[in-house]
């Protein structure tokens, strides 16, 4: 639908978003790994080791112990950092670069991290659910990213974003704008596009797990939907008594723009 480009949108609470970083460039090194660097016979075998097999965690069949990497249980997260190909990888680290950074500074860098990892396994979860008896193996950051997109939409939906719209045509418009009507999309594919190769349900359970911990997550005092502080200020002017005291009230926008 789109390419998020930037945001007019600082941090304000932490200097570096670390984590964010840190979580792209360990996506960016298992695709190396698992793909450019792996011949096709050592990728499949990472996607079936790695990746969430809903038939293999939920008991109705068993991986081959030739290609069990990791604990069955375990790829309700290791799914989230293999990717199919470099655009797959691409579209998720984009959204992950744009809207991570004001979600981490919401956040906390620990409780960021928390987030991303409960809303990889919500996607997992949710996608094994829709689909139990599934022996196709499940990868991709999208569950995990889906849950940030609705986190940044809830905290800073009013934030003026750039977005790349038909892969040329830059625009800046409202967060709200673009990000409700990609929502939308998701629920709208989940239940009119299941034919489709994307598993929409991992994108939806990430999208209610998001929806729910910015609830809990988010710092004391950030508000969501970019609601405007109020501090009430009582102001006197000199050589003037008590009578002509002011009081005004001081608009501080949470989120200022750049």
């Amino acid at each position: 639908m789109f390419i998020p480009l930037h945001d007019a949108n600082s941090l304000k609470y932490i200097k570096l978003q670390y984590v964010t970083v840190s979580l792209i460039a360990l996506n960016v090194i298992v695709w190396l790994v698992t793909g450019v660097l792996s011949s096709d016979e050592a990728a499949n075998a990472a996607s079936f080791g790695l990746g969430f097999i809903p038939a293999v965690v939920f008991d109705y069949a068993h991986l081959e112990p030739a290609l069990q990497m990791v604990p069955d249980d375990a790829t309700v997260v290791t799914y989230a950092f293999l990717h199919l190909s470099f655009w797959h990888l691409a579209s998720n680290m984009v959204f992950l670069w744009v809207f991570g950074d004001n979600v981490e500074d919401a956040f906390g860098h620990f409780r960021f991290l928390i987030f991303y990892l409960a809303c990889a396994v919500a996607g997992a979860l949710f996608h094994g659910f829709v689909a139990p008896a599934s022996e196709a193996p499940l990868i991709g950051a999208s569950g995990a990213v889906s849950g940030v997109v609705v986190a940044y939409l809830l905290l800073h939906p009013r934030v003026r974003v750039w977005i790349l719209v038909f892969m040329r045509i830059p625009v800046p418009l409202p967060a709200f704008i673009p990000l409700a009507l990609w929502v939308g999309q998701q629920f709208f594919m989940f239940l009119f596009g299941m034919q489709d190769r994307v598993s929409w349900g991992a994108h939806v359970g990430g999208i209610v797990m998001g929806a729910i911990l910015v609830v809990f997550l988010r710092r004391r005092g950030v508000p969501l939907f970019d609601r405007t502080l109020v501090t009430p200020r009582a102001v006197t002017h000199k050589n003037q008594g008590p009578q002509a005291a002011l009081v005004s009230q001081t608009e501080r926008p949470f989120d200022g723009m750049r």
